[in-house]
């Protein structure tokens, strides 16, 4: 049960199923959860997004307007878990995106685990057109990874090449970003746990190049009509089978979901 008074306060979470138990986001067991598989060889890559019970990725045109207490418990448990966090350029600037935060725990855990105290964010972009000031450069205890293509790189990092990373991540087409070879940068840095946090147009392209292990999905218990965009939104299409490792809800009635690609381990 979530106390109102105290935004800090734990959520109380049920597994439901046969097996299921009740715990505390707070108590350790959240972990088990949302552990990367051991000894990755290559990048997996956890999708982590919220929709609304009709079906929208946002409420008033942010996704955090979707999210209670215990999505942000997952959100922020995911984001200890990764070594690398992957978020396309239109949700950075909606959604006002700052550096990730761990706390001394967090950051000690991380260190046990072999990862930098904290991960750093990698952005998905065509333009590299931010503000200077916007907080995910003044913000932020490591520069982010600016992940462009090979047109845009030089004004980029005339821009931005004193307060971020700027990376050419073009495949054969130097005028888009090829997530294959973002993917393949992150791997060869040894940036296996990837997490996306979208927006939807990351989360499609991701999706029609057959690049998504898991997606995790918070179903929020609140109807927003409209226009609203789907997790996924965009041109290409794809069929990938998904297969559910758990099914979480609490006491306001959110569901989180965690689905892992067809055929592949990861429970």
């Amino acid at each position: 049960m979530v106390n109102v008074s105290d935004p800090d306060a734990a959520t109380q979470l049920t597994e439901l199923g046969p097996l299921g138990s009740t715990f505390d986001t707070d108590d350790g067991r959240l972990a088990a959860f949302y552990s990367y598989p051991q000894n990755l060889e290559r990048c997996w890559v956890r999708a982590n997004m919220i929709s609304s019970l009709d079906g929208g990725a946002t409420d008033d045109g942010k996704a955090g307007g979707l999210a209670g207490p215990g999505d942000r418990a997952l959100f922020a448990r995911m984001r200890q878990e990764a070594d690398v966090i992957l978020v396309g350029a239109s949700t950075v600037r909606i959604e006002n995106y700052s550096g990730a935060q761990m706390s001394l725990a967090e950051r000690r855990e991380r260190q046990g685990r072999g990862q930098t105290e904290v991960p750093p964010i990698a952005i998905v972009t065509h333009a590299a057109d931010f503000e200077h000031d916007a907080r995910i450069f003044t913000r932020t205890e490591i520069p982010p990874m600016i992940m462009t293509c090979r047109e845009t790189v030089p004004e980029a990092n005339a821009r931005f090449g004193s307060t971020a990373e700027v990376v050419d991540a073009s495949g054969s087409h130097t005028d888009r970003v090829d997530p294959a070879v973002v993917l393949a940068i992150f791997a060869e840095r040894g940036l296996r746990r990837v997490l996306s946090e979208g927006g939807p147009s990351l989360i499609s392209l991701l999706t029609e190049h057959d690049l998504i292990d898991e997606l995790c999905v918070t179903i929020a218990p609140i109807l927003v009509g409209g226009t609203a965009r789907r997790i996924a939104s965009g041109s290409g299409e794809a069929h990938t089978r998904m297969r559910r490792c758990h099914l979480l809800t609490d006491d306001e009635g959110y569901l989180y979901t965690r689905y892992v690609r067809d055929g592949l381990g990861g429970e």
